[in-house]
């Protein structure tokens, strides 16, 4: 079974940026399964990617190379790093898109090769990083280590008496809402507003109100969402990233 190699990156699909990368990595490693998380990240938004890498990685096998790279800052003095972890690795730059990785990873700093350039580190310094780690070379012989990667952990809801308090930390291509607060600690009597909007009762999917209607359910990914059946709740509402979002009522940790 050929290695596996993850691309997620700001560069969309309109211009050749995608495709340069995936002919590098097929120029210089050995056969690999290239597979897309996405090529739609908001440009430059670093927290938005961190957030769909961190739901995403874990459910590839050992083994996987993910090539992150959401890079405003490249050609700066930002650090390019490689990490491994739980059999897993990964190449970024060093600004936060891997703090979902644990605790003990193991973090290197990478050379920038001579003749890069400056404006597309993607192409030329990462894609080489992923081709040599699927060929076979250690992470120590790709760069000298480091124990201060850049770490910029997503807010985290808080408890408020019987309630708890959060934001949306993402909005999907649906308008969905997706809060920090964990579903986990839904009560059978819980509550969710957003800002000062009361949208009710915590549902088990969207298909439980009519179509147009404010929904709050847990999502695939464990968290309280907001959603609207059928349309978006993130224009009904007028709210993103960072809104507030609150659930009331009874909760299964109190």
């Amino acid at each position: 079974m050929p290695a596996i190699i993850t691309l997620l990156t700001d560069f969309g699909s309109r211009d050749s940026y995608v495709a340069e990368v995936k002919g590098v990595i097929a120029s210089q490693a050995n056969p690999a399964l290239l597979i897309d998380i996405t090529h739609e990240v908001p440009p430059g938004d670093v927290h938005a990617a961190q957030y769909i890498f961190a739901r995403v990685w874990p459910r590839f096998p050992q083994g996987t190379v993910h090539v992150v790279v959401v890079d405003p800052g490249v050609g700066t003095a930002r650090r390019a790093i490689a990490a491994e972890a739980a059999g897993h690795f990964f190449v970024a730059p060093d600004n936060g898109l891997l703090t979902s990785l644990p605790a003990e990873a193991r973090f290197v700093e990478l050379p920038v090769p001579p003749g890069a350039s400056p404006t597309f580190h993607a192409r030329d310094l990462f894609a080489l990083a992923a081709a040599q780690i699927v060929n076979g070379t250690a992470l120590t012989h790709l760069g000298h280590s480091i124990t201060d990667p850049v770490r910029t952990p997503l807010p985290v809801a808080r408890k408020d008496g019987a309630s708890w308090v959060g934001e949306v930390v993402y909005v999907d291509r649906f308008g969905t809402l997706i809060s920090n607060i964990p579903g986990a600690g839904v009560g059978p009597a819980a509550r969710v507003r957003v800002g000062d909007r009361d949208v009710g009762l915590v549902r088990r999917t969207f298909g439980e109100v009519p179509s147009g209607q404010l929904v709050a359910f847990v999502g695939s990914g464990g968290m309280v969402e907001v959603a609207v059946r059928g349309g978006s709740a993130a224009e009904a509402l007028g709210i993103g990233v960072r809104g507030e979002v609150r659930m009331d009522g009874p909760t299964r940790s109190s």
